[in-house]
């Protein structure tokens, strides 16, 4: 009984002309192939294998006006970080002085569900703070948590104002944000052409920037309002809504 049929039996591989060994390491022979080659074979492999990425960029600078009160808005913008008050208790935790958790809002990409939990440092400065993004986690959709060690991402905000104005009636507020995502395409997104995906990427981050900034600026103008007639508790303003 046999399960299959082959066409060579063993006695005919057996009297095939096989080359010597010094016959294969010769150049001349149409089998050889040097050390180098080799090497770039594989790199090549590598590459072709290796998964595309997709980069988004996005940056969106807000200024507002700010009437000062008895106390200026250059004191309220040198509080240190300890002092701060975290706005929105719905979206944001405190983990030390310097150190708070974000939970961004819900969104679609491509019709998956997507919610970024960032951990941000605030960096104290004269003139007002850098927020700057120490890590990014990704909850949403089965397929958006599966990417979360697969991109990598940064995010600055300066928040300044005008030193120079400090004896104004009307001071400037302003929040300067870059946002960058550089995420390895997943196999279901494959048939979509890399420049929508970016394109598609880099838009979905405008807008979180679009609804955002100005929120968290009318935030910040009312908590300094708080602060400036008084209010030393420094309780969040914001209910979570956008």
């Amino acid at each position: 009984m046999a399960l299959g049929f082959c066409p060579f039996n063993s006695t005919r591989l057996a009297s095939l002309p096989f080359p010597s060994e010094n016959a294969l390491k010769t150049s001349k022979n149409p089998l050889y192939m040097s050390t180098a080659s080799l090497k770039l074979l594989c790199v090549r492999a590598s590459a072709s294998n290796s998964a595309s990425k997709a980069r988004f960029v996005a940056r969106r600078k807000e200024s507002v006006s700010v009437r000062q009160l008895k106390r200026p808005l250059i004191e309220y913008m040198r509080l240190p970080a300890s002092q701060y008050s975290v706005l929105d208790a719905e979206r944001i935790e405190r983990i030390d002085d310097n150190t708070f958790r974000c939970y961004v809002y819900r969104f679609k990409f491509f019709n998956f569900e997507v919610c970024p939990v960032l951990l941000v440092r605030v960096e104290e400065q004269p003139n007002g703070c850098c927020i700057k993004l120490l890590s990014c986690k990704l909850d949403g959709s089965p397929i958006v948590v599966a990417q979360n060690d697969k991109f990598d991402a940064s995010m600055v905000n300066q928040i300044s104002c005008d030193a120079n104005r400090s004896g104004s009636l009307v001071q400037e507020l302003t929040s300067d944000a870059v946002i960058e995502v550089s995420i390895e395409v997943p196999f279901a997104f494959s048939p979509i052409p890399l420049g929508m995906i970016e394109s598609t990427g880099t838009q979905v981050l405008e807008q979180i920037l679009r609804l955002m900034l100005p929120r968290f600026m009318a935030q910040l103008v009312k908590d300094y309002q708080a602060w400036a007639s008084g209010d030393a508790s420094r309780q969040p303003l914001g209910t979570g809504e956008i």
